[in-house]
């Protein structure tokens, strides 16, 4: 092969890997992205829910995120106030550092510095995170977490816990300690 064939043969083959990586950049470009972020942001948030022409349910947060799937993440935390039947009075609250509605599950999840109130019954639970299922009426915690109850009488710790929506009526799953409020301290002893 002559030198002009040499040469021929190498351009060709220069060309070639050109067009080929040429290829594959333009196939890199055409891969679509998605986006999983929230679809729209809402500040100061109050969400009130009724049933029968009568409030039930208010939610106050100071950020929503809406996302494609339903699920709504409140970032600046949230607070749910229950109310009586009639909407006159608040029966319970849950707030909470931070929330998520996992629309499938109509599930509530909450985290950092959980606190839970019965208004009317004087209890308050503290825990780092809980769940509230709106299908069930049910406020629980996984069966590790650590839970404070505070009535006006003992404070009750443990390890899990399951209550009704309300929080008149819950069950500490691995109880720790119950200290009754109203008992004077034991007198130190003197030598």
């Amino acid at each position: 092969m002559n030198t002009y064939g040499r040469h021929l043969l190498w351009i060709s083959g220069l060309v070639v890997l050109l067009l080929g990586s040429c290829q594959k950049q333009a196939d890199e470009v055409v891969k679509p992205v998605s986006y999983t972020g929230p679809l729209i942001e809402t500040e100061n948030v109050l969400m009130l829910v009724s049933d029968s022409a009568k409030l039930r349910i208010r939610l106050k947060a100071p950020l929503e995120q809406d996302f494609e799937n339903g699920d709504q993440i409140f970032p600046k935390g949230l607070s749910l106030t229950f109310l009586s039947e009639d909407g006159s009075k608040v029966v319970n609250t849950i707030e909470a550092n931070y929330g998520k509605k996992e629309k499938a599950k109509s599930l509530y999840i909450v985290r950092g510095n959980v606190r839970v109130s019965n208004v009317e019954k004087q209890q308050r639970m503290n825990t780092e995170e809980a769940f509230y299922d709106t299908g069930k009426a049910l406020i629980y915690t996984k069966e590790t977490t650590e839970v404070r109850v505070t009535t006006p009488t003992e404070v009750l710790t443990g390890k899990g816990l399951t209550a009704n929506q309300d929080f008149s009526r819950y069950t500490i799953l691995t109880p720790t300690g119950v200290f009754d409020v109203n008992s004077a301290p034991a007198p130190a002893s003197s030598r």
